[in-house]
């Protein structure tokens, strides 16, 4: 566990370039009450602040539900086996990940898509919170798009499911809600500059490449003896 939040935190942060897409509208959505020179102010910087813990604490709830998911999956048969099966599956979505993002294969698409059925109820909620006018304001419209449909999201909610628990799922995805803070705050001051930067085939790639690795990496760190005896 103590690899897995500093490895979240990095897959987060290399997630920028798919965050951008994602995330980039609402996070201008913030600024759309304030005049042009309030944009390097400290209300600008509450209301994005307060947006993006409203994120993470969505993720964080995702990731408590995954985690409390895998520990009943596991206590329901061999415990050892159960937790490496799970990983297997982690791994293997985060090298799906990877090849998303680098524009590789565009398969996790279809799981954003089959996400948007929810997402349409949710979303309204949010809609309601526009134009943000206060940080409590910014916090839940972060809560709500918390739960926005995201291939990114889910790897590592799958991830979520192999950490042991309800505590280690939620730590886990407060790692990578955090990893993914920087993108999204530079989004906000600078939207511009980061989306040319983040829009270039070849910072995809990189990005996509070492979420790959990670994936990689998850998968050589099993033990095939437990996943035959259990």
């Amino acid at each position: 566990m103590e690899t897995d939040l500093p490895a979240a935190f990095i897959v987060g942060l290399l997630g920028g370039v798919h965050c951008l897409g994602m995330c980039g509208g609402i996070v201008g959505a913030l600024t759309l009450g304030l005049p042009r020179q309030d944009a390097a102010s400290p209300r600008f910087w509450g209301l994005q602040l307060a947006y993006n813990l409203g994120r993470i604490v969505s993720y964080m709830v995702a990731g408590m539900v995954a985690g409390g998911l895998g520990l009943l999956l596991a206590q329901a048969g061999p415990l050892q086996a159960t937790r490496q099966v799970l990983s297997v599956i982690a791994g293997l979505f985060m090298i799906m990940m990877g090849l998303y993002l680098g524009g590789w294969w565009m398969g996790l698409a279809r799981v954003e898509r089959a996400g948007s059925v929810v997402w349409k109820r949710i979303e309204p909620l949010g809609r309601k919170l526009l134009p943000v006018g206060s940080p409590v304001q910014a916090f839940f419209l972060g809560m709500v798009w918390g739960w926005l449909p995201c291939g990114l999201v889910y790897s590592v909610l799958i991830w979520s499911l192999s950490a042991g628990g309800v505590l280690h799922g939620a730590l886990l995805m407060g790692a990578f809600g955090l990893g993914t803070l920087p993108n999204l705050l530079l989004m906000g001051a600078a939207a511009g500059w980061m989306g040319g930067f983040l829009r270039k085939p070849m910072a995809r790639k990189i990005a996509g490449g070492l979420v790959m690795v990670f994936g990689l990496m998850m998968l050589l760190q099993l033990r095939p003896d437990n996943l035959i005896s259990g």
